[in-house]
């Protein structure tokens, strides 16, 4: 390609496409694309806000538990006298909070059966396209092959006209856009997978619980709530451990998708700095912008804007990718507070109970030992990602922000500097 500019007229502008590109590459099919992908991200925000909502009544779930429990000590200590009116309150309270709980679980559990795979195409630095399939409830998104010339375009950057330009960055914006929205999706396992350990909780108090009553009291009327408290706890648990093996990965895969796109291309490598390749072969010199005075005033400002929207993009995405290691890190300290619940409870009954007997006793160094587990995998996820988070400056520090004039030299453009002390 010779040094002189891409001119408008040599391109398909009744298309609004570059040299070769396809028809999927034009500003108005990526715009679309890229509304799709946010729809998406809505979606499983959604989905999040769910899990959360399950979370928490696992907790209404826990605390009916308890109040029941409580109701079932106190008759089984006291009798049926005076003490029954008070137990029977907290009976009622804890069978209304139990189910408000269940309720508020079982639509999360629903919600989470829907959530589609982590799967992506794979970026190349704007020779590629990502197109839509099946637009509606599902919609599939799949990558073009390499653009012919494509490359040679993306190089010669500095003589691309500015409507050209505008073109790659809109292609950069996709591709961004379908980085967050994967990145939301291991997120959104991951909170799936914090539920499922919050579900597990909730059974080994209830085995603990059952366990320690069945222990204490011998009456045979009771041991029947003591054996459903055991086989709920077991169940509950099974369940829960399902939703964590199969959303374990998502955390691993977060990581790997983190580590990829960051030693990919980026829009900083095409303008900050200056790539050698836009020196002429020739000369050594740096060749002249293109601008004449022939060219509608306003027209580098409206490329210049697009620009800002992609490095803003970008911007979003690095925050992204710091969310995504977060959500890492919570998972694991949910890892941690399993095992430490499931510690507790093993340590616990084999210090009241002591080893009288065998079965009893092995029981209670299993629960240990699976607590010891869990402790230790939730430390293997939460330290690396406290490590990265600490390499990144949004969590604390000033937040700066440039105020664009495209009619001035950057280094003269103004900047809001926003510090935690004016919040």
């Amino acid at each position: 390609m010779n040094n002189r500019q891409i001119n408008r007229s040599e391109t398909d502008d009744g298309r609004d496409l570059n040299p070769g590109f396809p028809a999927s590459a034009g500003r108005t099919p990526l715009a679309r694309v890229r509304t799709f992908l946010a729809d998406r991200r809505s979606l499983m925000a959604c989905k999040r806000t769910s899990f959360a909502r399950g979370r928490t009544g696992l907790a209404f779930l826990r605390t009916g538990i308890s109040f029941m429990t409580v109701a079932s000590v106190m008759v089984r200590i006291f009798g049926t006298g005076w003490a029954s009116i008070p137990a029977a309150l907290l009976l009622i309270i804890g069978i209304l909070s139990a189910y408000d709980g269940l309720i508020w679980y079982l639509d999360a559990r629903k919600t989470g059966k829907d959530i589609q795979p982590c799967t992506a195409t794979e970026a190349t630095g704007g020779t590629t396209v990502i197109e839509l399939l099946d637009p509606g409830d599902s919609p599939r998104f799949v990558r073009t092959g390499p653009v012919k010339g494509a490359a040679q375009l993306r190089q010669e950057w500095i003589r691309l006209s500015p409507v050209m330009r505008r073109r790659f960055l809109a292609n950069d914006r996709t591709d961004l856009a379908e980085e967050r929205t994967v990145l939301a999706c291991y997120r959104t396992t991951m909170a799936r997978a914090r539920t499922g350990l919050a579900f597990t909780r909730t059974g080994i108090a209830l085995i603990g619980l059952g366990v320690a009553l069945l222990r204490q009291f011998h009456a045979r009327l009771w041991n029947i709530f003591d054996i459903i408290l055991i086989l709920a706890g077991a169940v509950i648990c099974a369940e829960g451990l399902y939703w964590y093996l199969r959303c374990r990965q998502a955390g691993n895969s977060g990581v790997e998708s983190i580590s990829r796109e960051q030693s990919r291309y980026s829009i900083w490598d095409a303008f900050f700095p200056p790539s050698p390749g836009w020196m002429n072969s020739v000369s050594g010199l740096m060749p002249r912008l293109p601008i004449r005075a022939s060219h509608t005033p306003g027209i580098w400002a409206t490329t210049g804007l697009a620009l800002e929207r992609t490095v803003l993009a970008e911007r979003r995405n690095v925050m992204a990718r710091l969310r995504t290691i977060m959500a890492r890190s919570r998972t694991g300290m949910a890892f941690i507070r399993t095992g430490m619940s499931t510690c507790a409870v093993g340590a616990g009954l084999q210090a009241y109970f002591g080893t009288g007997n065998i079965f009893w006793t092995v029981f209670n160094i299993s629960l240990i030992t699976a607590g010891l587990f869990f402790i230790g995998d939730g430390f293997y996820w939460h330290l690396p990602a406290e490590r990265t988070r600490k390499e990144f400056p949004y969590c604390f520090g000033e937040m700066e922000l440039f105020m664009p004039d495209y009619g001035t030299p950057n280094c003269r453009w103004k900047k809001a500097v926003f510090s935690h002390d004016d919040f």
